[in-house]
């Protein structure tokens, strides 16, 4: 069965983002999950959608419109909250409605009809083309090379911000750099299962190896792990059943977290017992 899938090359091309994109998923939604910024996750992979909108109206890949849009959004969210002092939850649904409007503003502007814009939405891996496979390639190394350069700093601010600035340390820079890192994955993740749902697989790969991993290295290991299962086996029942591949990788991964939860109450009670 494996076999036949990988005879077509849409499906090699859908395996390959998926695991190439769990490496990011994994690596960062442990910092989100860690420090619970999965709702700054959220505004900014909704605001990402400015960014799309504005790449087609000028006429190039909507990638690019969206990294740097992405990182504004992730940047000025981060001051705003950090040094402006406004109410966090205000300043992410400011950029998340506006966000919003500029793409679809964007769209409206440009004549015809936008036949790619829901798959960035709501994600279709089996559409990704070999160009978008390089640019998550070199996403994936960039993150990896800041993360393992600015391990323990960003350890640090993770665990316990407020002693990391006693320390001496540039929290804030370090906090709008994670920000930034996390931007760049809602870039990666987009085209696996879309903007609305990418805080999903940002956060539910972790939030379960968490359950079972004392280390935040040993977290991201086992995070990239279940990422890149949940992908492929969501990728299967697409293949199988004719489904939405976005939505039926967020609902295996839905699915392991609620029967991962529950075995683990099942078995305290027991022990309890």
């Amino acid at each position: 069965m494996l076999h036949e899938i990988l005879a077509y090359e849409f499906m090699r091309n859908a395996l390959l983002a998926a695991l190439l994109s769990s490496v990011a998923c994994g690596i960062i939604g442990t910092y989100v999950v860690v420090k619970k910024i999965g709702f700054i996750s959220g505004g900014i992979a909704h605001t990402a959608f400015g960014g799309i909108g504005l790449g087609y109206y000028l006429g190039i890949n909507p990638l690019l419109g969206v990294i740097p849009f992405s990182l504004f959004a992730a940047v000025a969210i981060g001051l705003m909250s950090k040094k402006a002092k406004v109410a966090e939850d205000s300043a992410i649904g400011t950029f998340w409605a506006v966000g919003m409007a500029v793409g679809v503003i964007c769209i409206g502007l440009k004549p015809g009809y936008a036949p790619d814009l829901f798959s960035y939405l709501f994600g279709n891996i089996l559409t990704v083309p070999t160009f978008d496979l390089w640019m998550i390639l070199l996403l994936d190394l960039f993150i990896i090379g800041v993360v393992w350069l600015l391990n323990k700093e960003f350890l640090a601010i993770s665990f316990d911000e407020e002693y990391a600035r006693v320390s001496g340390l540039k929290t804030t820079a370090l906090y709008l750099l994670m920000l930034c890192l996390i931007a760049l994955t809602v870039v990666v993740m987009m085209r696996v299962v879309g903007i609305v749902m990418v805080i999903a697989l940002l956060t539910i790969p972790a939030a379960i190896a968490r359950m079972f991993s004392r280390t935040l290295p040993g977290m991201m290991v086992l995070a990239i792990a279940l990422s890149s299962l949940f992908s492929i086996i969501g990728l299967w029942f697409s293949y199988q059943w004719d489904l939405a591949s976005g939505a039926t990788i967020i609902v295996v991964s839905g699915s392991a977290f609620f029967l991962v939860h529950a075995w683990r109450q099942l078995t305290a009670v027991l022990k309890a017992q």
